[in-house]
């Protein structure tokens, strides 16, 4: 899978700015440590977690910029974390979230989606569009985005106030657990509106198809969701979310950046890590 640089991908960064309101360039995510930490794998398979710890390490040798990783393999039980619970503006990949936040109030009042949720659903997730987020986040306002917050178990998610979703705080910590939750049964989100979340996240426009599932082997369904957003302050950031099946793995992946100097810059770390990992696991 390849990147290529085009106004349209350009256009929905800057985007991403206005649909969450005004530039504030007093506001930043939190600074890196001093000491960079070292990547963190545990893994049921021998010699796989150490192999990962490896070629993820290797990956960001040299890279500019403060990065974030998550990883979980239910297959193999396997987890690798780097600056989990460090804090990231979250650009459009809260938009998972927000979806998610819909199906779930939804599903305590036992409705289903009516004909414009579905529409700006759909446009929010497969082409990131901006105007339709902010629509969804006024809908559901800050109680219901809170509320499910708390029933997902993201408590380090920080909701971005004043109608600026694309600045609430993420880690890799919640962004996993959310991933957990549209990937596996459980009771915060049913059966069909995982299906829902996870359809609409397989069918993102070409131009979006890039971060997490670069390297991908072919027989692993791939479901992503990137946000991209440049400030003031720690320059470019560039995130990308994403689960994946098939070739005997179930997996999802968080890779979060800051720091970047070009978005393109930030989507060559986020997919030099991706790479590794599905190389990893493909061959475990």
């Amino acid at each position: 899978m390849t990147h290529q640089t085009s106004r349209r991908r350009r256009g929905p960064a800057v985007a991403a700015v206005l649909g969450a309101g005004l530039l504030i360039p007093c506001v930043a995510a939190a600074p890196a440590s001093a000491a960079a930490p070292a990547v963190s794998c545990t893994s049921a398979r021998a010699g796989l977690a150490a192999k990962l710890q490896k070629d993820i390490t290797a990956a960001l040798a040299g890279r500019k910029g403060t990065v974030a990783v998550g990883l979980h393999d239910r297959t193999t039980d396997t987890t690798c974390s780097l600056r989990a619970t460090s804090a990231y503006d979250s650009a459009s990949v809260v938009k998972v979230t927000v979806l998610a936040a819909l199906l779930w109030d939804a599903k305590k009042h036992g409705r289903y989606l009516t004909a414009t949720e579905n529409t700006l659903a759909k446009a929010m997730i497969t082409q990131s569009d901006n105007a339709a987020t902010s629509k969804l986040w006024k809908q559901l306002g800050m109680t219901r985005i809170k509320g499910f917050l708390a029933a997902a178990g993201m408590t380090r998610t920080q909701p971005g106030a004043d109608g600026y979703w694309g600045l609430t705080q993420i880690t890799v910590t919640d962004e996993q657990k959310l991933l957990g939750l549209v990937n596996a049964p459980n009771a915060v989100l049913s059966d069909s509106s995982r299906a829902y979340v996870l359809k609409l996240m397989g069918q993102v426009v070409a131009s979006q198809r890039w971060g997490t599932p670069y390297g991908a082997p072919a027989k692993v369904a791939w479901h992503v969701k990137n946000g991209w957003l440049s400030r003031a302050t720690q320059g470019w950031r560039v995130h990308s979310v994403g689960t994946f099946t098939g070739g005997g793995h179930d997996y999802t992946m968080t890779v979060l950046t800051h720091g970047n100097a070009t978005m393109d810059y930030g989507i060559a770390t986020v997919q030099g890590v991706a790479k590794v990992i599905h190389r990893d696991l493909a061959a475990s």
